[in-house]
């Protein structure tokens, strides 16, 4: 009981690293300069530190609770994203806004509820794990040079950001893998695991800037694909190498797809429910010379 409880409050602070990195993401996104302008804005590195701290919290709720209980809660980093990007944008949720997180939220509790997690220990080989990063490079590379840096295109970096981060975890399983001597093929040799390492890095990274393109267009909908692109590379990955499946044979195919469709339907609530920004007042010009003035 104990850990189930533990496993639960890690997991709602991990949802609350991640909303609030985002947060911060999207205050960033409006700022200009390029990637070096962010390294110079203290704001990125706070970004940096809680995506970091949402992941090992993240880490540490799955020691200590399951799968099914963990992923879940972690489609909360929507819901808590919402309320406090509106807060600094000094307005109110709007209610297509809650709607459509409602939607994309249950999108990804029905997917991650039929997902069956493959058993402990499985992990990609070697070459597995090269061809999978560069498939994934392939379809990251057009997804970027489709998606645009702002409105409905930058759904399509969203989508590249979730994949790439959701491809990072899966490397990041053979990495742990191959540090314990168990990667399948056999042990391997210092200089793949270290390639290992420098493949979750540059996913890692790229999913990072990624999202922080995307924002561009927004924080509700960006997070939203981002969170829904994310483990459904992971589960591609899952049930074409790994062995998962979907629960319910036929039936979980099903479930899977209606959930998909949920979630995009969210998506669309998100993109076209955000209210649009106050016009500005143009400025007055001075004031006309009235004249002499006759008594």
């Amino acid at each position: 009981m104990r850990a189930t409880l533990l496993a639960v409050l890690l997991s709602l602070a991990s949802a609350a690293g991640y909303a609030l990195a985002a947060v911060a993401q999207s205050r960033l996104a409006a700022a200009p300069g390029g990637a070096r302008a962010l390294l110079a804005r203290p704001l990125w590195w706070w970004a940096v530190g809680l995506n970091a701290a949402g992941a090992l919290t993240h880490v540490a709720a799955l020691h200590h609770g399951p799968l099914t209980l963990v992923q879940p809660l972690g489609a909360l980093t929507l819901v808590a994203a919402l309320p406090v990007g509106a807060y600094y944008e000094r307005r109110r949720v709007s209610r297509a806004e809650w709607r459509g997180a409602l939607w994309t939220v249950g999108g990804l509790l029905g997917l991650v509820a039929v997902v069956g997690p493959a058993a402990p220990g499985d992990a990609l080989s070697f070459p597995e794990a090269l061809a999978v990063a560069a498939v994934t490079a392939v379809a990251i590379a057009a997804l970027v040079r489709r998606g645009g840096l702002g409105g409905r295109g930058g759904l399509g970096l969203a989508t590249a950001s979730g994949v790439a981060a959701g491809v990072a975890s899966a490397l990041t399983q053979t990495v742990m893998a191959s540090v314990a001597r168990e990667l399948p093929g056999g042990p391997a040799p210092w200089w793949r695991t270290a390639l290992l390492v420098g493949l979750v890095s540059v996913f890692a990274t790229g999913g990072l800037l990624l999202s922080q393109a995307a924002f561009r267009g927004g924080l509700a909908a960006p997070l939203a694909v981002v969170n829904l692109a994310n483990p459904a590379a992971a589960a591609v990955i899952g049930v074409a190498l790994l062995g998962e499946t979907f629960r319910l044979g036929p039936v979980g195919w099903l479930v899977a797809a209606a959930a998909g469709a949920v979630a995009a339907h969210g998506v669309v609530l998100l993109t076209t429910g955000r209210p649009a920004p106050l016009p500005v007042p143009a400025p007055r010009g001075p004031e006309p010379d009235p004249g002499p003035v006759t008594p």
